[in-house]
């Protein structure tokens, strides 16, 4: 099953379709800053996921494109994870060369992002950091999950915001496949 999104603002454009289990993987990202483009293909291709997605954000700067690419996308996760009863949780460390991220999720259905990644600089290739930060805010927000992203070590921030997207993906595919049983003791599952 293939979801689709879309929000058009002042600030932005944004158009998602998702499929968290296709036959074959694969992702066509075209937005309008490389950093996070890079980072939604990290995250498609760990989380084993058929994304499209488009983004064009205004001049002002990449927060605006950051956050609506996040909101779609969380809204979009969201209506996946009510077509069945999903594992719920799923966890990853994952290290980068001298940087290792530990990413766990809970499909709980409240929004919630707690975050420690200590970025060394302040921006990648113009790409302002403390926006990941509000992306992940976003996201978890949007798909009411429980997200933890926690740096255990840090060589550099390229790294640091490559590992926390692939191991999120990596999360995500655990916590998104389909079980046979209720996956809490609430007697429902989101």
């Amino acid at each position: 099953m293939t979801t689709h999104r879309e929000r058009k603002t002042a600030e932005t454009e944004i158009v998602v379709d998702l499929d968290i289990a296709p036959l074959s993987p694969a992702s066509d990202i075209d937005v309008d800053c490389g950093f996070i483009g890079h980072m939604l293909t990290l995250l498609a291709h760990h989380g084993r996921w058929r994304l499209f997605l488009k983004g064009r954000g205004d001049d002002v700067d990449d927060h605006h494109l950051a956050e609506d690419l996040a909101i779609v996308l969380g809204m979009a996760l969201l209506d996946e994870t009510r077509t069945c009863p999903r594992n719920r949780y799923g966890w990853c460390a994952l290290p980068m060369d001298g940087t290792l991220v530990l990413a766990s999720v809970d499909l709980s259905g409240r929004g919630s992002y707690c975050g420690d990644l200590p970025f060394p600089v302040a921006t990648c290739r113009g790409f302002d950091l403390e926006l990941i930060d509000e992306f992940f805010r976003s996201l978890a927000r949007e798909g009411r999950m429980t997200l933890h992203l926690r740096a255990l070590a840090v060589d550099n921030g390229h790294h640091l915001a490559e590992a926390a997207f692939k191991g999120l993906g990596r999360a995500l595919r655990q916590a998104l496949l389909p079980v046979g049983e209720e996956p809490s003791t609430k007697g429902i599952w989101l």
